[in-house]
């Protein structure tokens, strides 16, 4: 038995056209808590008004899933439609976002002007905010300037003074030195102020040639119509990607090295994998576990990740995250003992998600087929 594993980088949408994404939330919500993950963040979202109707709609019980904590529309050039914004507007459009429930944001392509303002507003009203950063080149984010202006966590890498602001992250990170002066300055700034660190190492691998953990045990194509199943499989075939290969084992070995600098208590789960038909992110979190394990991370350690850490993160440590009197009954049961080999949260039989028991394999039933256009005349809305 389990407490309900909780994914700070859950995305709802989907790819499935090359065209664009979309917050796919009849399917994914039964996915998602058939993999025991009782709670998501979606870390940004493409259909802001969909996320908030599917949350009202499980906390009423009308239809199962998980606890749904909206993040609301990206802060930044990954928000659809993006026009800079003056420090009064971010703050009432967060006044508005929080008044109808909104539990986060997500600055992603933020400039520093926005992202304080994001911060200060979100602040006021009680709620976090996280960010994919980068290295300061050409007007982005630095973590360092972004801890420095308060930011509660950090998506992807930990970035910081180990990276060269005349130039994009990814190819700085991917040869980052865990012993250099500037890893280990970065790592203690995320340690001092208390900044949390979403790992998401699986991450890459959706963009690149597949790694170890991305095997089917439950065929996930499955849960696609088969109009969108025919399409995944003449597509060409996966090519490596030597940039996002590369950052995998990078995020790998440097998510280890903040665990063993003293990180582990700030390290959570996220699997940000908005699907192209091969994959859900349901799944995907038990994926993002073994990579944790795989790093040379325990699995008592991992399980902590997945759980406790994130419910501390987004201010719900006293509601969720263990198992025990006063909680909210949301937990899962696994055949085997995870603590011997972390693959086994994948047998999940038996899922709690506020004293309500849930059958996973009814619910994957019930999703089978439905995600995506049923033809070529269905695809207006994907």
């Amino acid at each position: 038995m389990l407490p309900g594993i909780i994914d700070l980088h859950a995305h709802y949408n989907v790819n499935l056209l090359g065209e664009r994404r979309v917050d796919e939330v009849e399917v994914n919500t039964l996915v998602y808590l058939a993999n025991g993950v009782t709670t998501t963040f979606p870390a940004g979202e493409y259909n802001p008004e969909r996320l908030l109707l599917a949350r009202e709609e499980i906390d009423a019980v009308i239809r199962p899933g998980p606890r749904i904590l909206p993040s609301g529309p990206y802060f930044g050039r990954s928000r659809p439609g993006w026009e800079s914004m003056t420090d009064e507007e971010i703050h009432a459009e967060v006044a508005d976002w929080v008044a109808r429930g909104v539990r986060g944001f997500k600055a992603k392509g933020a400039d520093p002007q926005t992202l304080r303002a994001l911060i200060e507003a979100a602040h006021r009203h009680g709620v976090t905010v996280t960010g994919h950063l980068d290295s300061g080149f050409r007007g982005t984010i630095n973590s360092v300037d972004a801890i420095r202006m308060g930011i509660d966590r950090v998506e992807h890498i930990l970035g910081g003074v180990a990276l060269d602001p005349e130039r994009p992250a990814y190819p700085v990170w991917v040869q980052v030195d865990t012993a250099s002066a500037e890893f280990r300055e970065t790592v203690r700034m995320f340690l001092d102020r208390g900044v949390r660190f979403n790992a998401t190492i699986t991450a890459p691998v959706y963009f690149t040639e597949l790694k170890e953990g991305f095997d089917y045990w439950v065929d996930e194509r499955e849960f696609f119509t088969p109009y969108v199943q025919q399409m995944v499989a003449e597509r060409e075939p996966r090519e490596r990607n030597d940039l996002m290969s590369e950052l995998y084992w990078a995020m790998r070995r440097t998510t280890k090295a903040f665990y063993d600098a003293g990180g582990g208590d700030l390290i959570t789960l996220g699997t940000d994998n908005p699907s192209r038909g091969e994959f859900l992110p349901g799944f995907s979190a038990h994926r993002e576990l073994q990579a944790f394990v795989l790093a040379g991370i325990p699995e008592a350690s991992a399980l902590r990740i997945a759980t406790i850490n994130g419910a501390r993160a987004i201010g719900m440590g006293d509601l969720l995250g263990t198992i025990e009197p006063g909680k909210l009954a949301d937990l899962f049961v696994v055949r085997g003992n995870p603590l011997e080999e972390i693959t086994n949260t994948r047998n999940v039989q038996h899922v709690i998600r506020g004293g309500e028991v849930y059958d996973p394999g009814e619910l994957l039933h019930r999703a089978r087929g439905r995600i995506g256009p049923t033809g070529p005349d269905d695809r207006e809305g994907w």
